[in-house]
């Protein structure tokens, strides 16, 4: 704890739980967390989750679970760069999508319809925290899993760097995706997202990384330049207008929506 940044979350000064647990001798309470939420059952339901495909042939597609330990090397690192509470950042990024539907954005959209109240993964992923596996984790952590999302605002630096990562993570690993499916060319990229942040995903995560570490050094937010922050932008609306909203032929995505209809 000596070694962290004065701005980082302590895991002693947590705001705890709902129910007391005991203390353990080796590890902090957010690497409990950690534990907790990598040994449930929702988490190794996540191998079966496809990320943007109904039925990808290949195992080189990635999955949630993929997607959620890529976002937790991206965001670890950042944390370690940062001086902030590893643990905690790690805990976060591997349960934030633990809610989340098969299929992606479809399978999510689908849900939305069905439910009187509507569906949002996030809320989603707190509810199998809290209610279906009972794993009774911090404050901190169940704060970072339910604001993950765009529009929302955790409450910890920590929280912030899984919810950046997230979407660093998501767009690059998904455009290789796509190119591997033959939804996108090399080429397609638009000329100034490739100028601006990289040729190739290894390139931009990379690129992304060392922006959002170099700008979150001085100031208490976890923030990219406001030039990357507009590419970055730019990259996510060729993404959806691309890749997510046109990912399948309409018969697909009118199969995913009547299967999930029918299961519900």
């Amino acid at each position: 704890m000596k070694t962290l940044s004065l701005r980082a979350t302590k895991s002693a000064e947590t705001r705890g739980r709902k129910m007391p647990s005991e203390k353990c001798a080796i590890r902090t309470e957010f690497q409990k967390d950690r534990d907790r939420i990598t040994h449930c059952k929702a988490f190794r339901r996540l191998m079966h989750k496809t990320q943007v495909f109904i039925s990808p042939e290949r195992d080189h597609y990635r999955t949630r679970l993929t997607h959620t330990l890529e976002v937790a090397q991206i965001s670890r690192t950042v944390a370690r760069a940062l001086n902030l509470n590893e643990d905690l950042t790690e805990a976060i990024a591997l349960g934030h999508d633990l809610g989340h539907t098969p299929f992606g954005h479809t399978g999510e959209d689908a849900l939305n319809g069905l439910l009187p109240g509507g569906f949002r993964h996030n809320e989603q992923s707190v509810r199998v925290v809290e209610t279906l596996e009972d794993l009774n984790l911090t404050f901190e952590v169940i704060d970072g899993i339910l604001n993950h999302r765009t529009a929302c605002k955790p409450a910890t630096l920590e929280g912030r760097i899984v919810q950046l990562c997230d979407k660093i993570a998501y767009m690059n690993h998904d455009v290789d995706d796509a190119i591997r499916a033959k939804i996108l060319e090399e080429h397609d990229l638009p000329k100034d997202i490739s100028e601006a942040l990289g040729t190739t995903p290894a390139k931009r995560i990379n690129f992304l990384v060392c922006n959002l570490v170099e700008n979150s050094l001085a100031g208490n937010d976890i923030c990219l330049s406001p030039e990357i922050t507009a590419a970055l932008k730019e990259f996510r609306t060729f993404m959806f207008e691309r890749v997510y909203a046109n990912q399948l032929h309409t018969k697909e995505r009118s199969k995913i929506k009547s299967m999930l209809r029918l299961m519900f």
